[in-house]
């Protein structure tokens, strides 16, 4: 078909008679850019080599458009334009953040042991050294002398010599009256106060060669209780326990109330007082 020529009027067209020359030439023309074009499409297309897509798109290309429209489309993979006649293989999303792979989980390490309750037990420390055994008191006589019903006193079977002369002794004094500082200047006298009648009692079984009141008693013989005889003495006052009982001029503890020089029973408690005794006895 011969091509024709069109004169736009006013949004109309209105057919012209064929023009043969200009015709022919206009088809040749096209003819020519036809070839030229196929040329080009040929070539671009070697080039274009085909790789696949890691995004799963099958090895697609994109050869540059035959056409001068300004087609656009929109990437599947990151919303980008693309221009037409643009050669633009599918791009990755921009904000697609890469996620660095996850390392394995390490060996769970030994369990640690169990702690007992609490610390170790000291050991016990060695028992220290007994003390030196302290010295040992004095033996109670075997009997105790018995008050008769007269006043004296007799000494129980067994009793050292001095112990019997000690209470034969202050039984002769049994009667006496009491008198202040008696039997001090002398063994002899009219009265005897307590240290008069304690010192002429030790006198007669010669444990005591001359009178004695009653602080020199308290620097006399051994300190402490004796197993036989025991003279408690203060500065105020004196008395003497022989083989358990007691040889003393105050009323304290005397069943009648009397005073003088008596037999008496012995003192619950003898506070107050510094126990002396003889050697051995």
């Amino acid at each position: 078909m011969r091509p024709v020529a069109l004169l736009a009027l006013c949004g109309g067209a209105v057919a012209m008679g064929p023009v043969p020359a200009v015709a022919d030439a206009a088809a040749g023309h096209h003819a020519k850019h036809r070839r030229s074009a196929q040329h080009h499409s040929k070539k671009a297309t070697s080039k274009v080599k085909r790789s696949p897509d890691p995004e799963g798109n099958g090895g697609v290309t994109y050869p540059p458009s035959a056409s001068a429209s300004t087609q656009t489309s929109t990437a599947l993979t990151g919303g980008a334009t693309i221009s037409a006649g643009t050669s633009a293989p599918p791009t990755k999303a921009l904000n697609k953040s890469v996620v660095a792979p996850v390392g394995p989980t390490g060996a769970t390490g030994p369990t640690g042991s169990t702690g007992s309750g609490g610390g170790a037990t000291a050991p016990t420390g060695s028992t220290g050294t007994t003390g030196p055994t302290g010295p040992t008191g004095p033996t109670g006589p075997t009997g105790v002398a018995r008050i008769l019903a007269d006043g004296e006193a007799v000494a129980p079977a067994g009793a050292p010599a001095a112990v019997r002369e000690a209470i034969a002794a202050a039984n002769q004094l049994i009667g006496q009256p009491y008198l202040y500082g008696g039997g001090h200047k002398s063994f002899i006298s009219q009265g005897y106060d307590c240290s008069g009648a304690v010192s002429y009692a030790l006198h007669g079984a010669n444990l005591l060669a001359a009178p004695l009141d009653s602080s020199q008693f308290e620097s006399w013989g051994a300190a402490g209780r004796g197993r036989w005889i025991t003279v408690y003495t203060n500065p105020g006052h004196a008395y003497v326990d022989i083989a358990g009982i007691r040889f003393d001029t105050s009323t304290g503890g005397d069943p009648g109330g009397l005073s003088g020089p008596r037999w008496r029973p012995l003192l619950a408690s003898n506070k107050g007082f510094q126990a002396r005794h003889p050697a051995g006895l």
